[in-house]
């Protein structure tokens, strides 16, 4: 009794430990690609520096928003379900506040790297420093998110820069391509 009493514990400490990580590994991720993806995308259109910078703070505010309100709406779902199968108050692990924050804030923390490269290098190296950092940023956080849920660091990183970069190509050669920005 005992025995199975610390197991329901550790495995609540657990779902809560894994509800905010997925929402902060998804929202750094989101942050540091989507706004990375649109910068490209921009940048690739050949447009001036101000509609560049214009472009990845509205990225950034929109994908904040929409991460932390998709995180909300869909861990209060979880939470809702898990009443409806008679868990209690106690047993509940979804935290829908926990998520939408976590995401939100990561989300922003993310974008932060791509910004950083628009406003500090030359136009001419703009695309080389979003994606140098991009990479740099995607493995930290792939080796963070492993080292925290005690998975493998490598196949995190490699896993999470891969589908990173093949974005980050493909909205700037939309970019090229059409003379528009991927929004």
């Amino acid at each position: 009794m005992a025995f199975r009493a610390l197991l329901a514990f550790m495995n609540k400490k657990l779902d809560s430990k894994l509800n905010w990580l997925r929402a902060a590994v998804l929202g750094a991720n989101d942050g540091i690609v989507s706004v990375a993806g649109v910068l490209m995308g921009v940048v690739g259109a050949g447009v001036g520096d101000t509609e560049v910078l214009i472009a990845g703070i509205a990225a950034t505010v929109a994908g904040a928003f929409s991460m932390g309100g998709g995180e909300y709406v869909s861990v209060s779902a979880q939470k809702d379900t898990e009443i409806s199968h008679g868990r209690t108050k106690r047993d509940i692990t979804a935290n829908p506040f926990q998520a939408a924050w976590s995401s939100f804030l990561a989300f922003v923390s993310g974008a932060v790297l791509p910004m950083l490269a628009v406003v500090i290098f030359p136009t001419e190296l703009r695309v080389a420093a979003i994606l140098v950092g991009v990479v740099v940023a995607l493995t930290i956080t792939g080796v963070l998110a492993a080292l925290v849920g005690k998975a493998s660091p490598l196949k995190g990183s490699i896993r999470i820069v891969a589908v990173s970069i093949i974005t980050m190509v493909v909205s700037y050669l939309v970019g090229a391509a059409f003379g528009v920005a991927v929004l």
